[in-house]
């Protein structure tokens, strides 16, 4: 393992050890147990709390075969380390929940330290990282029917349009059929839109500034109805003129491990202050780090908000 993505020691870690060890025997032998422990899971009564603000914490990486941090190529490629780090950011101060896959929001259901949390559940994976069929991102994960039966707050999807890749339509219908779906329970559906091309065989984001324009005016007339959409956007230049693009709510997304983390929070911070921006979903770096303290890591991004 990269000593700089090492896992972190807290009492948290000892604490939640034995439990993490026992989910396999679980899952082969009581597999009920995981719609048990989503129906008494304690729910949050609203999303956004006092402060108006949301701090979420990203865990959809590993279904897409997105497995490195930093410069450790599968750093997320141990789930009980990724659970470890995941209980460490979730019960630090200011974190308001969690977005994954099925299989890691049922873990953290196994593991019980989702009460009270905000729980979107990732649904389109279908576009694996790196392969040819990358921007046809069906939807593999969950679905709206199967969030609400979770008794989930919301689904995230990914859309990246790309002008000469014909697949972007099926996207496309994905995710509007998904934007209306999860409105008709009363949900979340947050939508993450780029502008993507393939440069070299692999498909890039574009974020220049007239892209993620053109991204977010698309994201936000998907669906029947815009009621229960918010968006996931990165930091990106002339972020003013990006925003005001649309009176959708809107998330911050972390990206990669970053090299600078205090220009990067210097830039959360800056987006924050406009009048859509809501809050934060961050993944790989606040959970590895370069420096490996997973709850200093969330602690700083905490703060800014």
């Amino acid at each position: 393992m990269n000593p700089d993505t090492k896992a972190p020691h807290t009492k948290t870690l000892a604490k939640n050890a034995d439990r993490v060890a026992g989910l396999a025997e679980t899952r082969a032998l009581r597999p009920g147990a995981i719609a048990e422990a989503a129906g008494q899971r304690t729910k949050r009564a609203e999303l956004l709390g006092s402060s108006g603000r949301l701090m979420l914490v990203a865990a959809d990486h590993p279904a897409r075969g997105a497995l490195a941090a930093g410069s450790d190529p599968l750093a997320m490629a141990d789930r009980g380390e990724l659970l470890e780090r995941l209980c460490v950011a979730l019960e630090r101060p200011g974190v308001d929940g969690v977005l994954g896959t099925p299989d890691v929001i049922e873990d953290l259901l196994l593991l019980g330290v989702l009460d009270g949390k905000v729980v979107i559940g990732s649904m389109n994976r279908g576009g694996l990282a790196g392969t040819s069929f990358e921007i046809d991102d069906r939807f593999t994960a969950y679905d709206a029917d199967a969030i609400a039966a979770s008794r989930l707050d919301g689904g995230k999807m990914l859309l990246r349009v790309d002008d000469s890749d014909p697949a972007t339509a099926r996207t496309l219908e994905g995710c509007a059929r998904a934007v209306t779906a999860l409105a008709g329970y009363g949900l979340m559906a947050m939508v993450e839109p780029f502008i993507s091309r393939r440069i070299d065989g692999r498909v890039r984001n574009d974020l220049s500034p007239e892209a993620m324009i053109r991204a977010v005016s698309v994201a936000s007339g998907l669906g029947a109805t815009s009621a229960r959409t918010w968006l996931k956007v990165p930091v990106v230049q002339d972020m003013e003129r990006v925003m005001a693009a649309s009176t959708l709510p809107a998330l911050l997304l972390g990206g990669e491990v970053s090299a600078d983390p205090r220009g990067t929070l210097d830039g959360w911070r800056r987006a924050l202050r406009l009048p859509t921006v809501r809050g934060l979903v961050v993944g790989r770096s606040l959970l590895y780090p370069a420096d490996g303290d997973v709850a200093a890591a969330v602690d700083a991004a905490v703060e800014v908000l």
